[in-house]
């Protein structure tokens, strides 16, 4: 299970002790510990998409820096990406350039200077790392990137680039909206049956509505893919229902803030 950080400073963060004990610095953030005033108060980390309501950029800018700063990665400009609910992979590779303009939801990385963030506020983070720490990725999964099978993808990257097989794989699952609180259309719910099959992790109800329970979808998309399952951490935080420590898009109806999920790879 993840564990809560509350550093001196107010900034809360959850982590993962499997990939502490790599030496890859990472963490799932909070809305703890920031800058920004309501409604983004107060580690706000991106703007919402389409709302008239927005954080100033350079308050963003800071409220990453002090995050950094408290998983001791001062200093390091993260990447990111233009995310798009898929389930493409982009490599930040030592020595090479990378455009933060990409649209795709994974990154795959070896550059221990370029930490990895994806940004969520109901959707799911992952964070994955090689055995021996060297290689990570940050994959953003909302039910349309689990779906499209985008933390199955991240795993074909590592093994394509590096040759990182699943069972070395360690990976956290973060916080995000939970089974209860995630009502979809009989639509959405078709889709996820067939993408997962008959024993995908939902429920309908008798007006055709249901939940997805996309923490419980991704972990059997690890398990199935050979990621072993001691070897996979998670959590049971759900970003609608724990409002004191979590933005969410749903809850507050768009207008509200981000928090992201960093992970540089060890030295």
């Amino acid at each position: 299970m993840l564990k809560r950080h509350q550093s001196t400073d107010g900034v809360v963060t959850y982590r993962s002790a499997l990939l502490e004990d790599l030496g890859a610095p990472h963490a799932f953030s909070t809305r703890l510990g920031g800058l920004s005033p309501r409604p983004f108060d107060s580690m706000n980390l991106g703007n919402p998409n389409g709302c008239a309501i927005q954080d100033l950029r350079e308050r963003i800018r800071d409220n990453y820096a002090i995050l950094l700063r408290t998983i001791g990665l001062e200093g390091r400009p993260w990447t990111y990406l233009h995310q798009v609910h898929g389930s493409k992979a982009i490599r930040v590779e030592r020595g090479k350039p990378h455009n933060n303009d990409h649209k795709a939801d994974v990154l795959v990385g070896d550059d221990p200077d370029r930490p990895l963030s994806v940004r969520v506020a109901d959707c799911v983070p992952v964070l994955l790392a090689s055995d021996d720490g060297k290689i990570v990725s940050a994959v953003h999964a909302g039910w349309r990137g689990v779906v499209a099978g985008a933390v199955i993808q991240a795993l074909h990257e590592m093994d394509n680039w590096r040759g990182i097989k699943p069972n070395r794989v360690i990976a956290a699952i973060g916080p995000s909206i939970c089974f209860d609180a995630f009502e979809v259309g009989p639509e959405v719910l078709d889709e996820f049956e067939s993408a997962l099959g008959s024993d995908a992790p939902l429920r309908r109800g008798e007006d055709g509505k249901g939940q997805v329970n996309l923490r419980q979808a991704l972990h059997r998309q690890l398990l199935s893919a050979g990621v072993r399952p001691e070897n996979i951490d998670t959590t049971d935080r759900c970003t609608y229902t724990h409002s004191e420590e979590f933005f969410s898009h749903r809850r507050d109806q768009g207008i509200t803030g981000r928090m992201a999920a960093l992970i540089a790879p060890a030295r």
